[in-house]
């Protein structure tokens, strides 16, 4: 093989892998103690589910992010309007901390079954609902599709989930220029390969309809995503499914992927109705100070 086909396989898989790696990790001492501070404000299992809202919300974090990181925003203030607030790390790959979210996404949602098992036993309700950011938006669709979750979820809110695969504005096109990469992408980190359009796992997560009876869907994208691109292609279509365009409620949000699930309060204000419509409140810039 000749040098240069020797560094572009690495280096395709790492254009691929830098596109969505817009988290950054905690340290080890970081993260155990944010997970376990009690004034983090989440993940306390002594809490129980208030008459106004009934429901535990388990927050599902994207690629490479983990169960703190992605939701020191988010996690807070749901909490501080009354909700019992959970999240998990899933998709660990071994030897790889802080940046989850890269095994095989089937077995993630194993892993989300358990973990929304573990929260209804510890909160006594019949049903959570989910909130989950890029690959979190999307990965709990194959739990309610074929592992029983829709039994046990009364929403799912996707903030730009890849439902129905990326193309990375173009980057994973490149992939069959270079020999062996997507080989090597696939070992490497499964759940990357399996968001790629035309994935035999999106293929399937797909087929029949992006929705099952009984749920609520919200999508919250936003069209500067750079990562789950195009960005239309996150949208649903369905019975109970709401697709909303962050733009839309205020045309001045530039946040890309990663700030709309980390720091748009305008978008956990768009959570905050999905969770509650029947005390729903417009979204607007204002909701910025809300």
């Amino acid at each position: 093989m000749l040098p240069w086909k020797r560094v572009l396989r690495p280096l395709a898989a790492l254009l691929l892998t830098a596109a969505v790696a817009v988290v950054p990790a905690a340290t080890t001492a970081q993260a155990a103690e944010t997970a376990a501070a009690p004034s983090s404000g989440w993940n306390d299992y002594s809490c129980k589910p208030s008459a106004a809202h009934p429901r535990p919300v388990v927050l599902v974090h994207g690629t490479f992010a983990n169960s703190v990181d992605n939701w020191l925003g988010l996690a807070p203030y749901l909490k501080d309007r009354g909700y019992c607030v959970f999240s998990l790390d899933y998709g660990q790959l071994p030897g790889v901390p802080f940046f989850h979210a890269l095994g095989p996404i089937d077995k993630s949602a194993e892993q989300l079954s358990a973990y929304v098992d573990k929260v209804l036993t510890a909160t006594g309700a019949a049903e959570a609902d989910l909130v989950g950011h890029s690959q979190g938006g999307m990965m709990p669709r194959y739990y309610l599709k074929f592992l029983g979750g829709a039994g046990k979820v009364n929403a799912l809110v996707g903030i730009a989930p890849n439902n129905h695969g990326t193309t990375l504005s173009g980057l994973t096109n490149l992939l069959p220029y270079f020999p062996g990469a997507e080989d090597l992408l696939s070992a490497a980190t499964p759940a990357l390969a399996q968001q790629v359009v035309g994935s035999d796992f999106m293929t399937r997560l797909n087929a029949g309809g992006d929705t099952v009876p009984g749920v609520r869907y919200t999508v919250i994208a936003t069209k500067y995503d750079e990562v789950v691109t195009p960005w239309r292609t996150q949208f649903l279509t369905g019975p109970d499914v709401k697709n909303v365009l962050i733009q839309d409620l205020c045309a001045v949000d530039i946040s890309e992927h990663a700030l709309i699930g980390i720091t748009d309060r305008i978008a956990f204000h768009e959570v905050a109705n999905a969770l509650d419509p029947a005390h729903a409140r417009p979204t607007t810039c204002a909701s910025v100070f809300s």
